[in-house]
């Protein structure tokens, strides 16, 4: 019996556990060398499952079954295999998923606000990450590659959108931090967005390579530990913030006009919380009216908040009241998502998004499980 059943469920958020070796096997020979070795440093007791050979019998069909979501990290099926990823998604009984890397992007990129500068290694590790996780995913068409796309380099930009197309990327994960001096909504990166339009493929922004909080909130004087052993390292104090970044990206987006520009654009904000979602949309409409006479590009011909439901959708944790979070801002907005096979999500994502809608109808609940993350990424082939 599949753990999701009964409907149609689309997982807007979840992740490969990359090998030690598997991103220089898809890199370019001059790129090759030069990648940094997998960050493991925040993964906890996790890493100890880490190329350790799979026990035939404790894999068997019964206790994948029964353990399909108690194991985490390397140790859950499907983690590195394509092949048992199927078999996952099967017991798992989503009908398409949305895979995302864990840890590549620190090999050629950075995490938690590191940036790598250099152009021929950022743009030749994004290729070598699109390459291979597109490969991950080419077997079965359920599974959804995201790829990686830093805006850096407008040029360099525009050429791995291209690239990421003819690889089969389903979308790009973005960097929420402003590439260098430049807004995203600057003209420069007008090329950029156009070929996401055209491509039809939308970006993304996740957690992980964007800046937290200032270190400064950690000497608080008190015992204080991050959430080590997941996919990311937090605290609470990155809780209260690890959306700002994106909020302020996206809200950049609306307001500069961008999507106005490209109204077939589209974009989603994952595993970053959904609850500020509620009070921005009012913000934005409160910004875009006080400062419209002093902004000419604040004089659009729509309600700023009006772009978010047209163009944007978000995944809420599962400790997030999304029924509350529905009622308030709208049933076109959020999307379910288990973050598998990172324990953030938790063991029993379903049961806590249930319980947090006992006044939702079937309507709405349909979006969140299915429709909303169609209207992201496309309907299925």
């Amino acid at each position: 019996m599949p753990y999701a059943e009964g409907r149609v469920y689309n997982d807007a958020d979840s992740h490969l556990m990359e090998l030690p070796n598997w991103l220089e096997a898809y890199a370019d020979p001059h790129i090759r060398g030069r990648l940094s070795p997998l960050d493991l440093k925040n993964m906890g007791r996790m890493v100890e499952a880490l190329g350790k050979p799979r026990d035939v019998d404790h894999w068997a069909a019964v206790d994948i079954e029964t353990n399909l979501m108690q194991l985490k990290g390397w140790d859950a099926l499907g983690a590195s295999d394509p092949q048992e990823r199927t078999r996952a998604l099967d017991l798992l009984g989503f009908s398409r998923q949305l895979i995302f890397p864990t840890l590549a992007v620190s090999q050629f990129r950075g995490m938690y606000g590191q940036r790598e500068t250099d152009p021929e290694l950022l743009y030749g590790g994004a290729r070598a990450l699109n390459r291979a996780i597109t490969d991950f995913c080419a077997h079965d068409k359920r599974l959804l590659p995201i790829g990686f796309l830093p805006l850096d380099v407008p040029a360099l930009a525009e050429r791995t959108v291209e690239e990421a197309v003819r690889f089969g990327c389903a979308g790009l994960w973005i960097p929420s931090t402003p590439p260098g001096d430049m807004s995203p909504t600057h003209p420069a990166l007008d090329g950029v967005w156009a070929r996401l339009q055209d491509a039809s493929i939308p970006f993304v922004l996740h957690i992980g390579v964007d800046p937290f909080r200032p270190a400064a909130y950690l000497n608080n004087g008190r015992e204080s530990t991050d959430f080590v052993g997941g996919g990311e390292s937090i605290c609470s104090k990155d809780y209260l913030m690890m959306h700002s970044h994106s909020e302020l990206f996206v809200g950049a987006m609306v307001l500069d006009g961008t999507f106005e520009q490209f109204p077939r654009l589209r974009g989603g904000c994952i595993e970053l919380g959904a609850m500020w979602v509620v009070p921005w949309l009012k913000r934005l409409d409160v910004a875009q009216e006080i400062f419209a006479r002093t902004e000419p590009a604040l004089r659009l011909p729509m309600r700023a908040s009006d772009y978010v439901r047209r163009q944007l959708r978000f995944t809420p944790h599962p400790t997030e009241p999304v029924g509350w979070m529905i009622e308030q801002a709208g049933e076109e907005l959020f999307m379910f998502s288990s973050d598998y096979p990172h324990i953030e999500g938790g063991r029993n994502p379903l049961r806590r998004f249930e319980s947090s809608m006992p006044n939702i109808g079937a309507v709405a609940k349909e979006r969140f499980y299915s429709r909303n993350f169609a209207n992201l990424v496309g309907e299925a082939a």
